[in-house]
């Protein structure tokens, strides 16, 4: 198929590249050049034919330099056709009022650019750009303006001859060579702040002028005075030192509402974040509650693989991208840079609001893991109580002899009844590991079962003011007397002389000792007992660390009374503290 290009398309695209070229290359020639025409106008006259044709020459190299397209932008119907119009009003209706006003504007747009580049050099040559725009409009301009507004003949040749002598100075100062690079860009507000700078200035002299009935010279004096009295007391409210915030609070706080309350905002976020506990609702709700404002009409949203959309696309558009998340809005209108520093500011807040999300499901995980694993260690710390009582009753049915068969019967029955509730409790545990049983076993009760399970050990069994109405919590008791008591008859297995103690009180609150005179526990082991998990080769590791949990979850608290050689006391004891002489 044959192209549609025409055929002196792609000529006509290389003539514009190198056009464009040369432009970048000798852009301040170019400047200079627009600046002599508009001088060579201005001195011609207003009125002067020729300087219509001046100046139509110099609003075309404008439209090469200004800063508001790019060169390689192409113009439609509608810009072609209003510069057109401009043209032809130049040619038509130029005066000495159209004059200032353009020359006001112009010196706007170049005083919007001096305070955007860093370079030295490249500043200095716009700051003589305006201070030449300027000395033309006050010095020129406004005097064949008015009849009554005239200055000195010398004031008139020094604007006429002398300000070309500037032109000379914009060409040979040393502007950086990377200035021609620099993007051309306006400062709206400094350039509207400048021209409206100057226009009061000139109005300001020419009231005094037809009011007071001063020279020009002084009306323009008196109106500098005035606007320099005014910018020094709007300077000192912008930041006052007084202990009071000024005009600066307020113009950052009117930044943060422009078409977005911020506040609102951040209602709307948090509360949000407290009704939608899913991360990828959470951020697909969020997202569409930005369609709500004015300036959005649609958006799309990409984070941890899922992906979603809302409104309808446009052309204008703003991104926002971080390790988590990705969002694109759509806009109605082509956005300002106040606003797409806004919407920045509104993807930040989204972003962090959505990894606190995730991150409150990945605890929720890891508390269910942790409850899952602390279950499954103290259920696997019961079973291994359960096998130690078990190999105690197989050790004594071995070493039983065939005379004493009815103390071994005895002691089974005791003992294996004991052994099946305990099983029964612990396959309870694994059915339903979110639950700690609160069941409550008489105190007098439990103590006999525990004297029971230990009969013929070798352990000093002591009970202290047992009162008959006090009960404690089954579960924990036998968990916390079995894991002391395990821990101690291991010691006593490397020596035989140590020797055990248990004691109960139930007076004044509940306390349970188990007292050894063997080794203290070690530094290592002792630092983060019964805080986490520990290595131990002893014995004392995460079985006191679970006790110690569920003591706390039952209202008690399982400690370390002593731990001297020959002296170590477990005490588990209500919360408040145990009863008196157990410390």
């Amino acid at each position: 198929m044959a192209s549609a290009t025409a055929p002196g398309a792609p000529k006509f695209d290389r003539l514009a590249k190198d056009w464009q070229s040369m432009i970048t290359r000798r852009w301040r020639v170019l400047f200079v050049a627009m600046l002599v025409l508009l001088h060579l106008a201005a001195m011609r006259g207003a009125g002067d034919f020729w300087a219509r044709g001046l100046m139509l020459a110099h609003f075309g190299l404008f439209i090469l330099w200004q800063p508001f397209m790019r060169r390689e932008q192409r113009l439609n119907a509608l810009q072609i056709g209003f510069i057109f119009v401009l043209s032809g009003g130049i040619l038509l209706f130029l005066n000495w009022w159209v004059l200032a006003l353009w020359v006001s504007a112009l010196a706007g747009i170049v005083g919007g650019k001096v305070f955007l580049f860093r370079a030295r050099w490249l500043r200095r040559f716009y700051l003589l750009v305006l201070f030449y725009l300027v000395v033309l409009l006050l010095a020129w301009i406004v005097p064949n303006s008015f009849a009554f507004a005239k200055l000195p003949g010398e004031v008139a040749l020094v604007a006429q001859y002398g300000l070309a002598i500037l032109f000379v100075a914009m060409l040979v100062i040393p502007v950086e060579a990377e200035s021609a690079e620099t993007p051309q860009i306006v400062d709206f507000f400094y350039a509207t702040m400048i021209f409206l700078l100057l226009v009061v200035l000139v109005l300001g002299s020419i009231a005094f002028i037809a009011i007071g009935g001063v020279q020009y010279s002084m009306a323009m004096s008196y109106s500098l005075f005035i606007i320099g009295g005014v910018l020094l007391l709007l300077s000192v409210a912008w930041n006052p030192k007084a202990g009071f915030s000024g005009l600066s609070m307020y113009f950052s706080r009117y930044l943060l509402s422009v078409g977005l309350p911020f506040e609102q905002w951040l209602y709307f976020l948090a509360d949000l974040s407290r009704l939608e506990p899913v991360p990828d609702q959470f951020l697909k709700k969020a997202s569409g509650g930005l369609s709500r404002l004015p300036w959005v009409s649609g958006g799309v949203w990409q984070a941890a693989g899922e992906s979603g959309e809302f409104g309808t696309v446009s052309k204008h558009s703003v991104e926002f991208r971080n390790e988590e998340v990705q969002l694109q809005v759509f806009a109605r209108h082509p956005l300002g840079p106040s606003l797409v520093w806004h919407f920045q500011l509104l993807g930040q807040l989204l972003a962090e609001f959505y990894v606190a999300k995730l991150r409150e499901r990945k605890l929720q995980q890891q508390s269910y893991v942790q409850a899952i694993h602390e279950t499954g260690a103290r259920v696997t710390h019961d079973v291994k109580n359960l096998l130690q009582s078990l190999n105690v009753l197989c050790a004594a049915a071995e070493q039983t002899e065939s005379g004493r068969t009815e103390e071994l019967t005895a002691l089974m029955r005791r003992q294996l009844p004991v052994i099946a509730q305990r099983l029964q409790q612990t396959l309870d545990k694994l059915q339903r590991p979110q639950a700690a049983s609160g069941q409550l076993v008489s105190a007098q009760t439990w103590w006999d079962g525990l004297r029971k399970s230990y009969q013929n050990s070798g352990i000093e069994f002591i009970s202290e003011k047992i009162e008959a109405a006090a009960e404690l919590p089954e579960e924990l008791f036998d968990s916390a007397a079995d894991n002391m008591l395990q821990n101690a008859i291991r010691k006593r297995l490397l020596d035989e002389a140590i020797g055990i103690r248990v004691t109960l009180r139930c007076a004044d609150g509940v306390a349970l000792s188990v007292h050894d005179t063997g080794n203290p526990v070690p530094g290592q082991v002792l630092h983060g007992l019964m805080q986490g998990p520990v290595r131990s080769e002893s014995g004392f590791g995460i079985g006191l660390y679970q006790v110690s949990r569920l003591a706390q979850l039952c209202g008690f608290s399982l400690t370390l009374a002593s731990n001297d050689a020959g002296n170590v006391r477990f005490i588990l004891h209500t919360a408040e503290r145990p009863a008196a002489g157990f410390f």
